[in-house]
C-alpha cells in the first residue's frame, strides 16, 4: 500500500499544536525535524527545545483526499500554507531493510572487508566477511564498529577465545574467527540479534567455532578477549561482568564511547587492567586494556 507523506514547516511556538492537529486527521506517525540547519544544544532538565523553524512530517494512508486534507490543514490553522506544506506519495517497501540499498563492500585496515550479501569488491583481496545485519546494529558504518574492525586487522589474534559482548549482527566475532581466532561467543540479550549473528555465522562459514549466547554464565572458561561495542554508560555498569570473563593478561576493546567519555571508562576500569590511550574516529574513541 503507498502512503502520503505531508510535511509543514511553522515556527517553534506552533510545531506541538501542528503535530497534534496532524494526528488529529489521522496521521499513523508525527516527526519533527530542523528547518532551518539550527543547532540546539543540551537542554537544562526539564527543557523540551524546538528548532526555531520546525518542519512537522505526518504520514498518513496514501488512500487520503489530499485536496480535503490540505483544506482542513488551512482551516485549522487560519491561514493559507501552500508556501509550506508539501505532499509526497510514498511507495509501499520494507522500511526497516529500504537502507541496506546503499550498503556497499567496505575495507577496514589493509586486509578486512565487509561485504553485503556476497557482493565482492572487483580486483581486491583478502579477508570477506559476508554480512545481512537483519534488525540488529553493526554492518561498519558506524565508527563505533570501524573502529572495533580497524584494531582487530592490525592485531594478532590467532588462536584466541574471544567474546564479542553485545554482538548485534555478529560483525565483531565472525571477524574475529576470519582473522584467525580459535573461538568465539557472541552474546546479546536480543532474540533478533542472536537470530541475525547465526544466520551470519553460516552464511561465513564460521558456526562451528561460533558459541552464540544470551547468558554469560553459558561461557565456562576465561576467554582471551572481549570486545564490547556498546555505550560509556553501560560499560562503566557491566565492568565487573566483562573483568570476570577476561584471564589475567588478556586484552579488553572498549567502544561506543564519546571522546568527552572517554577519561570516566578508563577510571572505571584501571582498577583491573592497563589501559592504552584512546583510539579516536570522529567524536569516538577506542579504549584497549590488558587484564592485571
Amino acid at each position: 500500500m503507498p502512503w502520503l507523506q505531508v510535511h509543514l514547516i511553522t515556527e517553534q511556538e506552533r510545531a506541538d499544536l501542528v503535530a497534534v492537529l496532524f494526528e488529529n486527521l489521522g496521521a499513523l506517525s508525527v516527526t519533527l525535524g530542523d528547518a532551518a540547519d539550527s543547532p540546539l544544544f543540551e537542554p537544562a532538565p526539564g527543557e523540551q527545545p524546538l528548532w526555531s523553524r520546525t518542519r512537522i512530517t505526518g504520514l498518513f494512508p496514501g488512500d487520503t483526499d489530499t485536496d480535503s486534507l490540505r483544506q482542513r490543514i488551512n482551516q485549522a490553522i487560519n491561514r493559507e500554507t501552500t508556501k509550506d506544506l508539501s505532499l509526497e506519495m510514498l511507495k509501499d517497501q520494507v522500511w526497516e531493510r529500504t537502507w541496506l540499498d546503499s550498503f556497499q563492500p567496505m575495507r577496514f585496515g589493509s586486509r578486512l572487508w565487509i561485504c553485503p550479501n556476497g557482493q565482492r569488491p572487483e580486483g581486491e583481496s583478502g579477508v570477506f566477511i559476508d554480512l545481512d545485519p537483519g534488525l540488529a546494529f553493526g554492518t561498519g558504518t558506524h565508527p563505533t564498529t570501524s573502529l572495533c574492525l580497524q584494531w582487530l586487522d592490525r592485531h594478532k589474534i590467532d588462536g584466541k577465545r574471544i567474546l564479542d559482548f553485545g554482538c548485534g549482527s555478529g560483525i565483531l566475532a565472525i571477524a574475529a574467527i576470519k582473522l584467525g581466532a580459535r573461538q568465539a561467543y557472541a552474546l546479546d540479550h536480543d532474540p533478533q540479534a542472536l537470530s541475525a549473528t547465526r544466520d551470519n555465522a553460516e552464511k561465513n562459514g564460521v558456526s562451528g567455532r561460533l558459541g552464540i549466547v544470551s547468558n554469560g554464565s553459558e561461557i565456562t572458561a576465561p576467554v582471551d578477549m572481549v570486545l564490547a561495542n556498546i555505550l560509556a554508560g553501560t560499560l562503566i555498569d557491566l565492568k565487573p561482568k566483562l573483568t570476570g570473563c577476561i584471564r589475567p593478561g588478556g586484552s579488553i576493546v572498549l567502544s561506543g564511547i564519546l571522546a568527552s567519555q572517554s577519561d570516566d571508562v578508563i577510571q572505571a576500569y584501571a582498577g583491573d587492567f592497563r589501559m592504552h590511550p584512546p583510539e579516536q574516529a570522529g567524536d569516538w574513541v577506542l579504549l584497549e586494556g590488558i587484564r592485571i
